[in-house]
């Protein structure tokens, strides 16, 4: 292995990543890849001033591994074969570049499926990638990790929430003195993808909606009670931060964008009310004026009401008037760990 080269003991470099260490003039890369029930995503950066980290490539395709899941305990053929694709792209991308870290890790459907680790497996003989599955309370901390910039001074606690393919993950987040704690989590096994199969065609009826919605909010509840998070939102002091591909819909909704784009979005602060009248906004295009919507597209269209009726369970439960919304997650939170931990390291 190069001298000055880092790696997770969990989810070793493929060899052919590995690249002789860069040039003194050269910023060191580091890259994150993200195989989720939805979305295969990598991300590539460098470390920049102020702790963050500059953006050098990513990428993001719609995959939908956990198609089919709910009923077969399986992962597809037609699904595997999707994301093998995606993957490749990846492979292909990160054999480009000189990195001295790499992650790369796999979420709820592999958690979920009984082919889940062989399907690992098969990803690393064909494309050298190796992922490997993490628990939902460290899919919560990555997600603090990465959104933990958005708290403000002001901010006492936070309720952390992310809307994914095969679950929505809450965390309930301590903030002192100017550090983010993780002080409760839970993962609802309930997402947009499962749920556009099994009450997709109903989310779309007032009724289905609000089904749903409920369902969800019991759950959240429960949390609600060992937690007092209610209690602690009366006081003040709470923000909600959503990081979902229903949320930045939701806010390119408000903002009307003509396209999406992640600068107009990440860190934005939606009222309560604002949200909601976007979420009817939605709810009224139907399928075919949602697959139109520039900020949706037909790949999504199935999701988005599915991950409207969740968000509106969390309103529900949690009336905290703004949300902020997040277009980051687990990737950057990936990144933010392994160049924190080379600077340890180094004694920076």
């Amino acid at each position: 292995m190069p001298d000055g080269a880092i790696r997770e003991e969990a989810a070793p470099f493929p060899p052919a990543f590995l690249r002789a260490r860069p040039a003194r003039d050269q910023p060191p890369l580091y890259a994150a890849l993200d195989l989720g029930t939805t979305n295969c995503r990598l991300l590539i950066g460098t470390p920049a001033r102020g702790g963050g980290f500059r953006v050098i490539d990513s990428f993001s395709r719609t995959v939908r591994l956990g198609e089919g899941l709910a009923a077969t305990n399986r992962l597809s053929e037609a699904a595997m074969q999707r994301a093998l694709e995606a993957l490749a792209t990846c492979a292909a991308k990160l054999a480009r570049r000189r990195l001295r870290g790499f992650s790369a890790v796999a979420t709820e459907a592999c958690r979920r499926a009984a082919n889940g680790a062989e399907f690992l497996h098969r990803v690393q003989r064909e494309t050298g990638i190796a992922p490997r599955i993490i628990g939902a309370r460290e899919e919560a901390e990555l997600a603090m990790t990465s959104c933990a910039p958005l708290l403000r001074p002001e901010d006492r606690r936070a309720i952390l929430f992310d809307i994914g393919g095969g679950s929505t993950e809450i965390a309930w987040i301590r903030a002192i003195g100017g550090r983010a704690e993780l002080a409760g989590t839970i993962s609802i096994p309930v997402g947009v993808v499962t749920l556009a199969e099994r009450a997709g065609a109903s989310c779309f009826t007032r009724e289905g909606f609000a089904a749903v919605r409920e369902e969800v909010a019991a759950r959240l509840r429960s949390f609600d009670a060992v937690h007092c998070i209610s209690q602690e939102i009366r006081q003040g002091g709470v923000r909600l931060i959503g990081t979902s591909g229903t949320v930045t819909t939701l806010a390119g909704t408000v903002l009307d964008l003509p396209r999406y784009r992640r600068q107009w979005v990440d860190g934005v602060l939606l009222r309560a009310e604002d949200a909601d009248r976007a979420l009817d906004r939605l709810f009224a295009l139907g399928r075919e004026g949602l697959a139109r919507h520039p900020c949706i597209g037909p790949d999504r269209a199935d999701f988005v009401l599915p991950g409207c009726a969740v968000y509106a369970a969390i309103r529900e439960v949690w009336p905290v008037p703004v949300l902020t919304v997040a277009d980051r997650g687990l990737r950057e939170g990936m990144l933010l760990r392994m160049m924190q931990a080379d600077r340890w390291r180094q004694g920076g």
